[in-house]
């Protein structure tokens, strides 16, 4: 009884609001990993900006998908619920129950404790339907046929690596088994920590959207690699910091291997090297940069005033453009 107590004033805001308006049809995936905490949703649907609407999460909370004709306070008032201490199954419950249009909603709730729930209604277009897992649930509508959720599931199930790799290969595994029957149009993905810190933006591990591109899924997966590259070059920065140069290096150079490619890696991680007793090698970097992009070059004179490169030492990088 206490649940609908915590929902009722939300009631007239959701049976005023629950129109059958946005047709968000999609697949998605939510997922809990046992072994960090962390919690996530990805998604991909033939409708632009998918990423606006269906996924929530929140750290050491839960993680919603919400979809078919979306409704989106599915996705605040399920995180209200399952932070007031309720479990995802109840969320949900308490949810449909409030909802005169739940018949065309498909929902899907994960809590911290790993406990899942999912709601396909009957009137969600075929072929519909989801599937539960450990720590899991896949979902979808409107699809090329009914493998889609089945294959999600194998996919997540036999996957490798981050949970955001995983949830990857859901989709993937979604649209190689036929996906959306329109086709492809947008996609996101969202995890958050574990453990939260109680500052929101520092609890998010990934938030990457793909509003608008042909092949949504390949360009998700090309930001995935480019945000690991990055991540690398922070913790390479903060372990020169630290005096770390062997650490340092390490995490450099599997930014490096990523995106081998990225003048702004390659710049940073030569300015880091050229204060180090690793300057020879900065000086080449910065040769390489310099030849192909000579804006680098001027940049080299805006560092030394921000603190972030010694003066006495850019006489020595500008020249190397001259060897």
């Amino acid at each position: 009884m206490k649940i609908y107590k915590l929902v009722l004033p939300f009631l007239f805001f959701i049976s005023a609001f629950c129109i059958a308006e946005v047709p968000t049809h999609t697949y998605s995936i939510v997922a809990r990993d046992p072994q960090t905490g962390e919690l996530g949703v990805a998604v991909q649907s033939h409708y632009f900006s998918v990423g606006q609407r269906v996924p929530w999460a929140e750290a050491g909370v839960g993680a919603i998908a919400t979809q078919s004709f979306t409704e989106p306070s599915y996705g605040a008032l399920g995180l209200q619920l399952m932070k007031a201490g309720k479990s995802a199954p109840d969320a949900l419950k308490a949810l449909i129950a409030a909802d005169s249009s739940e018949d065309v909603r498909q929902v899907a709730m994960i809590d911290a404790n790993g406990n899942v729930s999912a709601h396909t209604g009957k009137k969600c277009i075929a072929d519909a339907g989801h599937h539960i897992g450990k720590n899991y649930s896949v979902q979808a509508n409107l699809m090329a046929n009914a493998n889609v959720w089945p294959a999600m599931a194998k996919a997540f199930e036999s996957a490798q690596g981050s949970l955001a790799e995983r949830m990857l290969a859901a989709l993937e595994a979604a649209q190689n088994a036929g996906g959306d029957i329109r086709g492809e149009q947008s996609a996101a993905i969202l995890v958050v920590s574990g453990k939260p810190t109680g500052i929101s933006w520092k609890d998010r591990i990934l938030d990457l959207r793909v509003e608008d591109n042909p092949h949504p899924l390949q360009e998700l997966r090309r930001l995935m690699r480019i945000q690991e590259a990055y991540h690398h070059e922070d913790l390479g920065d903060n372990y020169i910091a630290e005096n770390n140069l062997d650490a340092a290096f390490k995490e450099y150079e599997m930014a490096s291997q990523l995106e081998p490619e990225n003048d702004e890696l390659r710049f940073w991680f030569a300015v880091s090297l050229v204060t180090t007793k690793e300057k020879d090698k900065g000086l080449k970097l910065f040769k390489q940069i310099f030849e192909k992009d000579q804006r680098w070059l001027e940049l080299i004179d805006r560092l030394p005033p921000a603190g972030l490169l010694p003066v006495e030492v850019v006489p020595e990088i500008k020249s190397v453009i001259k060897k």
